[in-house]
């Protein structure tokens, strides 16, 4: 006999309403997937039926630059999420969660040490930004969480 779970999801899907489930896989990999810089500033609401992820900013400014790098953060969900991860992305401002406060007794982690290359490359990355605070501010973010996966891999 076929569990109801399954045909309860079935059913969803034949009627166009998307699986709560990718949103909530989006949810889980997004800090990594985007950086803290990012998820700090923008964070996913919920999966339209043509599968696009729309996700709120801070503001239409992080709206609008972060939609420049929409693709790459695409292919970053669907690497991440695999089956199931959005097909698009659209940001608009809204309201965004704050981040968690450190449970007590927490130590702080220490920043990764960045070097020139991994500087460079996040440079790069963000050089089509408008915006020079906030392209400032990606930059350093993406340099950090560069260096971080780096450092990751090590070990």
């Amino acid at each position: 006999m076929e569990r109801l779970e399954g045909s309860l999801r079935g059913a969803l899907k034949g009627a166009g309403v998307p699986d709560a489930g990718a949103l909530a896989d989006v949810v889980r990999v997004w800090p990594a997937a985007v950086g803290d810089a990012i998820a700090r500033a923008a964070w996913p609401q919920r999966i339209a039926r043509d599968g696009t992820l729309l996700v709120a900013a801070v503001s239409s400014s992080w709206a609008f630059e972060l939609g420049l790098l929409a693709e790459d953060i695409v292919a970053k969900l669907a690497t991440a999420v695999g089956e199931g991860a959005p097909t698009a992305i659209k940001f608009s401002p809204g309201p965004v969660p704050s981040p968690a406060a450190p449970a007590s007794g927490a130590t702080a982690t220490r920043a990764p040490e960045v070097d020139d290359a991994t500087r460079l490359l996040a440079e790069e990355l963000t050089r089509e930004m408008t915006d020079e605070e906030l392209r400032s501010t990606i930059a350093r973010a993406a340099a950090a969480s560069l260096a971080k996966a780096a450092a990751s891999r090590r070990f």
